[in-house]
């Protein structure tokens, strides 16, 4: 959910995930990363996920900026769904074939 809602500018994605953990209604600063990484065990985060976590929000989908932009110079509904779902698609497909490697070598 956190990726839907953090289209417009991917930087947002882990403070929205933070604030939904935390159920604060708004950004917390959290004091260092043993309190960060805390956050993410208490919500039975392991290193796969956090692994497949790094990897979907380096391959998913271009922000919402970006999409415009592509919309706005083609103007093209097609090109803009491609450079959405194409990245995206990538994503999936890494990430699923990670966990699934992983698990087969029963490293978690």
């Amino acid at each position: 959910m956190a990726f839907i809602i953090g289209l417009p500018a991917n930087e947002i994605v882990l403070p929205i995930l933070l604030m939904g953990y935390l159920a604060t209604g708004s950004l917390t600063e959290v004091s260092d990363m043993f309190a960060l990484k805390q956050i993410f065990v208490d919500q039975g985060w392991t290193w796969l996920t956090a692994l497949n976590m790094m990897l979907f929000s380096l391959l998913h989908y271009p922000c919402g900026t970006t999409l415009i932009n592509i919309w706005k110079e083609t103007k093209s509904p097609k090109w803009t769904f491609l450079a959405f779902a194409i990245p995206t698609a990538i994503a999936i497909g890494v990430t699923f074939i990670v966990a699934q490697v992983v698990r087969a070598l029963g490293w978690v």
